[in-house]
């Protein structure tokens, strides 16, 4: 008997004609897509408006293969984190971000992470592979339906902010998105996802050239070359001038503002010359800057900023006029917070052990 293919990773078109090969008419993959990407469903046996003999059949000869949850912890402030099992033994997490204003799922791209950033826990983890457009999709799925038991509320933002760079698994990333926003599929708004990266240039221009409707954030945190090279290795090879000339063209094609994300952290680039220099790169593109409170990991060199230094940072930013958000941390007590993403959870596996 023949390897069934997970239909998943089926194109509409691809879809399409296997149909047909099999004697169906071509209107049926609509329908199993809309049990595929909108409904969630979980078997063949699920898919109600087909026939019991199709069903049967699909299931000879595809296979549906979802990833599941193993874990869940919950935090004092309403977040949740979730260990998303992704088979082999591997496990992703994503987060439930509750706030007064907004429903944020935090999803991951890759298992693990290449880029070993000094202050990102998850960047002590070794990739261990690229999710597929369908694991990316459940994780929003899943952690939707989280947001309709717990909060009786729909998601309004999706964040690939979770474990990995999106960008070195380009293709899969951009698949799920339109899976996302597609019909079938969720129906969200491509203006409502921002995918974050720490600074691959090549990739920041195939999005412009793609024109990419979603949001764009760029992991800073220093605009310094020095700087940046001591906690960013990816640096070496996409400095600042690099990435600010792809960003300029990505903006030139999508029209899109972009985000730049900073890190705060305590005598390393509080000081009023980072400002400085932050709100000189800030000129490059048309953008706003979202200063995050640092989640010191296990053993980490860094700590958080003192409040009365990330205030006089943000005034100097917004005395050049520009547009600045000081994020807050949620989720620090179940280890959920940017940057501490790491796999401390009961379905850890050993591979992940630090």
């Amino acid at each position: 008997m023949a390897e069934r293919i997970d239909i998943r990773k089926l194109s509409p078109a691809e879809l399409r004609e296997a149909l047909v090969e099999m004697g169906e008419k071509p209107f049926r993959a609509k329908q199993i897509d809309e049990w595929l990407w909108t409904k969630g469903a979980g078997s063949f046996e699920e898919m109600s408006n087909l026939s019991k003999p199709l069903r049967d059949r699909l299931g000879d000869r595809f296979s549906l293969e979802r990833i599941s949850i193993a874990d869940q912890q919950h935090s004092s402030d309403g977040t949740i984190k979730c260990a998303f099992d992704v088979r082999a033994g591997q496990v992703v997490e994503g987060v439930l971000i509750p706030t007064s204003k907004r429903m944020t799922a935090c999803i991951s791209s890759q298992a693990g992470c290449s880029l070993a950033c000094k202050f990102c826990a998850t960047g002590r983890l070794k990739l261990l592979k690229n999710l597929s457009a369908s694991e990316i999709y459940d994780q929003v799925e899943m952690i939707r339906a989280m947001a309709a038991e717990h909060y009786d509320q729909g998601l309004t933002n999706i964040v690939y902010m979770g474990m990995g760079e999106p960008l070195l698994n380009y293709r899969e990333v951009l698949a799920s998105i339109d899976r996302i926003c597609g019909d079938p599929g969720l129906g969200m708004s491509p203006k409502r996802i921002t995918v974050s990266t720490a600074g691959i240039a090549k990739a920041i221009k195939r999005l412009g050239d793609d024109e990419v409707r979603f949001n764009l954030a760029l992991s800073l945190h220093a605009a310094n070359d020095e700087k940046r090279n001591r906690i960013m290795a990816i640096n070496e090879t996409n400095n600042l001038e690099v990435l600010a000339e792809a960003l300029k063209y990505f903006h030139e094609k999508t029209g899109t503002r972009v985000t730049f994300e900073y890190i705060i952290f305590d005598e390393f680039n509080d000081q009023l010359e980072d400002a400085r220099e932050l709100a000189a790169f800030c000129s490059h593109v048309p953008c706003k800057v979202n200063i995050i409170e640092y989640n010191p990991i296990d053993e980490g060199e860094f700590q958080q900023a003192k409040p009365e230094r990330v205030e006089a940072f943000v005034a100097l930013l917004e005395s050049r006029n520009i547009i600045v958000n000081v994020r807050r941390s949620r989720g620090k007590d179940i280890d959920a917070a940017c940057g501490q993403l790491a796999n401390k959870n009961s379905a850890t596996t050993p591979t992940f052990k630090m």
